[in-house]
């Protein structure tokens, strides 16, 4: 390693020093869209301010709208009850490590061996690729047991919304007093949606099958539609419970799907010691046939 590369590693290290201490002074200014977004009754805000370091470093990178997400991403997000300020913190996190890392492995290689910059360059560049699309992939695995859980939650709140009922509660009544019981993050959707209806002085259940929509919850667009049959002074007990059990039944029926569909995989890993053992009682004999 001769002196002309240490200096441009290290004036590199010292731009990139400057650069970022600059960058955490400067006053980020909110998008024209993005105030407009947030003042729209249709548009839920943000359930958190950004606070921490990695929020605000998320809410740097979403300013300059150079990481687009999706409408899946954003729904995941949502179910885990995660900013979309820290997703995009750990993306580049990732990426920061993903580029470090090897650099730094290089680095030490180019002091003891002598190695061209090719192979570390590339190394770099392809761990930081894998360091910034691994939340993505962390999200995606996990995405069914997060609509699992959302899907449990919502009938623990229907439960909790049928009792109400029983006790002679409203129907709004009953849809405030049952999403108060827990914080999880179906819950504190669920509250954030009617908080938000009665602050503007309409019902809730326009907004809960928009929640419903956004987070892909059927269920609770069919609950909404259920509890709005209280303006017509319908009693709501017996068919909350009817459509509650036909939940259930479905939510029953998906995980014993995917039970057997695990245990089907499962078989696959039991075959091969089979296989094995078969094979360790042919191969000699084939090996004397073809001798």
């Amino acid at each position: 390693m001769n002196g002309l590369t240490m200096a441009t590693l290290s004036g590199a290290l010292l731009l990139g020093g400057l650069w970022a201490l600059l960058g955490s002074g400067r006053v980020v200014h909110p998008r024209l869209a993005d105030s407009l977004n947030r003042l729209d009754g249709r548009r839920a805000p943000a359930a958190v301010v950004p606070s921490g370091a990695l929020e605000k470093l998320g809410a740097r990178v979403q300013g300059g709208g150079r990481i687009p997400l999706g409408d899946d991403t954003r729904r995941q997000l949502q179910l885990r009850g995660l900013t979309a300020e820290r997703f995009l913190a750990h993306k580049v996190v990732g990426a920061i490590v993903g580029l470090a890392v090897p650099s730094l492995v290089s680095t030490g290689l180019l002091l003891v061996l002598d190695i061209g910059l090719t192979l570390p360059l590339v190394a770099a560049v392809a761990c930081g690729v894998i360091g910034f699309f691994l939340p993505d992939l962390a999200l995606r695995r996990t995405a069914a047991t997060t609509a699992s859980d959302a899907a449990e939650s919502l009938l623990t709140f229907v439960d909790l919304v049928t009792l109400e009922r029983l006790a002679n509660q409203s129907a709004t009544q009953a849809l405030h007093a049952a999403a108060a019981v827990s914080d999880s993050t179906v819950f504190v959707a669920i509250r954030d949606a009617l908080q938000r209806a009665r602050l503007e002085q309409r019902p809730p259940y326009a907004e809960l099958k928009r929640l419903g929509a956004d987070l892909d919850l059927q269920a609770l667009c069919d609950i909404a539609d259920v509890m709005k049959l209280d303006e017509s002074g319908a009693a709501l007990s017996g068919a909350l419970r009817a459509r509650v059990k036909e939940l259930r039944d479905g939510h029953l029926t998906a995980e014993r799907i995917a039970a057997s569909a695990i245990s089907e995989r499962m078989t696959f890993f039991m075959v091969i010691p089979s296989m094995v053992f078969g094979l360790i009682f042919l191969v000699p004999p084939l090996l004397r046939l073809i001798a």
